[in-house]
């Protein structure tokens, strides 16, 4: 598993006109083939009346699936430039499609590979990129008494809050970076004078919104 990576924040849509063609950008996260092409043909089923429904995905660790597909439109102005901005982006795990009504102006082909560049660019921008870093789930288990400590600690601190289970004691799980388990092990250890009993829970991806 990466460390991090980076990746679209869930479903989002933008349109945006060019010489009076109507170009639609769909932006999905998917982490699988099919999940892309399940994706794909949602939105060329809801567009079908559409001129393209034009994709691109970008898929697994290494990039080792990638696809672009022109759908009709003239070899490489559609499909490659859409895949070349997630490329440039650093993207993985997104599938995005670019659906064209025809606006009666022909572009050319620099037109067209500007426009679904840009189509794509002001899409992924609309739905907003997250940085999934990988954490520890780490669980201390504690008196109520020492709740109130606990938690006001984490909430100002560097440690996001995964949830807190209140059973006969309290369990706040916490996500913690993986390189950070052992100061934050200490930190906990000396917060609750040895009274928290500390456990290593699973690791899990955590998204973090990134500023464009």
């Amino acid at each position: 598993m990466l460390p991090s990576y980076y990746t679209v924040k869930g479903y989002g849509e933008n349109e945006i006109e060019i010489e009076r063609s109507r170009f639609i950008a769909h932006v999905g996260r998917a982490e699988t083939a099919d999940e892309a092409l399940q994706f794909i043909q949602k939105i060329k089923k809801i567009h079908s009346n559409a001129t393209h429904n034009c994709s691109a995905y970008l898929i697994g660790e290494n990039d080792q699936i990638q696809k672009a597909n022109d759908d009709g439109e003239p070899s490489g102005t559609a499909g490659v430039p859409i895949l070349e901005v997630l490329k440039k982006k650093k993207l993985k795990d997104t599938v995005v499609v670019i659906t064209r009504y025809f606006g009666g102006i022909k572009l050319g082909a620099g037109g067209l590979i500007r426009a679904y560049g840009r189509a794509t660019s002001e899409g992924l921008q609309a739905t907003g990129i997250v940085e999934r870093k990988l954490m520890t789930v780490i669980k201390t288990k504690i008196d109520y008494t020492l709740l109130g400590k606990v938690e006001n600690e984490l909430r100002s601190s560097i440690y996001a809050i995964k949830e807190i289970h209140y059973l006969d004691t309290v369990t706040v799980e916490t996500f913690v970076e993986e390189n950070q388990t052992g100061i934050f092990t200490d930190w906990m250890t000396e917060l609750t004078n040895g009274a928290g009993e500390i456990t290593l829970g699973d690791s899990l991806y955590l998204d973090e919104e990134v500023i464009q």
